[in-house]
């Protein structure tokens, strides 16, 4: 017999190790009666059954190919959304050929080269009694204070600090804007979305318009988003439109002493021989809204970025967007302010709707379907990371 057998066998184990079975077996029952972990085991047996991945395993191999078959159509799919979202491209350029009448007639307004005509400056308002009370007070109060006013004091020329105005009133704007960038963006005359010509990469460009100005002498700045409509090759299935995926921007001309996004630093430097000290001077990046015209550019070499440069990224992405499909197509709105009341009060029905929800169990299904309605063609390109 070896040495290292654990038992001889003798009359005596046989009945330590049979007492052992009997005593764990009652142990196991007296758990097994105990309600709170029967709720427990029967919850965690739930759980597993009906995960959709623990479902597919239990089907048939003849199944499972048929369901193989259908991931095929699906791909298929994408890639027939992937040319819809093409033509809706090709229509965007279109349409935006009608609109761009319109849109430098809106600069010149702006801008004051032209004045409106009593027909086109004509617009009832809901409040309008209301406002033309407040203004006969407000003009009043003008004429007293400032009976000495020139009639070009008066009557300025076009819409001063439109463009300015916008960035102030859209926190996601505002947020970029130092104070040294705000005499430049006075400058700021139009905005304008240019996109990609048929036949080339999906993409379209900001333009900046500034007129002559004391800080740079770019007439226009630019910034290009370049976008792709086609799904994954790794990841078919996650494809739900066109994605921003990198972006270039411009070299501005700033003038002599002008460019604010760097700025000068003195720093002091000892000899390690003679223990002299030296004062250089250096530039160094800063804070402006100008570096939105030097974005940091997506990793093409498949290198995955650090977080904050995808954050960065991802803002940049979502500004771009917020530019061609809010700001430019509703200038006036962000201008006065209307379209921002319009957003706030759309987050705040919703909230007032869920609220109403919970209080309504019987109706929560039907309104379900409300809250969740399918994509639409017309819904705007999205703007992810690559």
């Amino acid at each position: 017999m070896a040495e290292n057998s654990l038992s001889d066998g003798s009359p005596a184990d046989s009945a330590e190790a049979a007492k052992n079975a009997s005593n764990t077996e009652k142990l196991t029952d007296q758990v097994m009666q105990n309600p709170q972990v029967l709720a427990a085991l029967q919850e965690r047996l739930d759980n597993v059954s009906h995960t959709p991945s623990s479902y597919i395993e239990t089907l048939p191999k003849a199944v499972k190919r048929r369901i193989n078959a259908l991931k095929q159509l699906q791909v298929r799919c994408a890639h027939i959304e992937a040319k819809f979202y093409e033509e809706v491209h090709d229509l965007e350029r279109k349409y935006a050929a009608l609109y761009q009448p319109l849109f430098d007639k809106r600069r010149e307004f702006i801008t004051g080269d032209v004045e409106p005509t009593d027909a086109e400056s004509a617009w009832h308002s809901e409040n309008e009694e209301e406002e033309k009370l407040a203004g006969d007070m407000k003009n009043k109060v003008v004429i007293a204070e400032k009976e000495a006013a020139t009639a070009e004091e008066l009557n300025p020329k076009g819409i001063p600090e439109f463009w300015f105005t916008i960035f102030r009133n859209v926190d996601m704007l505002s947020e970029l804007v130092q104070e040294y960038d705000e005499p430049i963006l006075k400058h700021l005359q139009d905005i304008k979305v240019k996109f990609s010509d048929p036949g080339q990469p999906m993409s379209f460009v900001l333009e900046f318009h500034f007129e002559p100005n004391d800080y740079f002498t770019n007439p226009v700045l630019t910034k290009t988003y370049k976008m792709k409509s086609e799904p994954d090759k790794a990841d078919p299935f996650s494809f739900e439109g066109p994605e921003i995926v990198d972006c270039d921007g411009c070299t501005i001309d700033w003038k002599k002493g002008k460019n604010v996004t760097v700025k000068t630093i003195k720093k002091k430097q000892k000899h390690k021989g003679r223990g002299t000290v030296r004062t250089i001077t250096k530039q160094v990046p800063n804070e402006s809204f100008f570096n939105f015209f030097s974005p940091l550019k997506a990793s093409g070499d498949g290198e995955s970025l650090d977080e904050d440069s995808e954050f960065t990224l991802a803002s940049d992405f979502e500004i771009g967007h917020f530019f061609r499909e809010r700001i430019v197509p509703r200038a006036v709105l962000y201008f006065t302010g209307e379209a921002i009341e319009d957003d706030d009060n759309f987050e705040e029905g919703e909230e007032g709707e869920e609220e109403e929800l919970e209080g309504d169990e019987e109706g929560e299904e039907e309104d379900d379907a409300d809250v969740n309605p399918k994509k639409e063609p017309s819904q705007p390109a999205e703007c992810k990371q690559q």
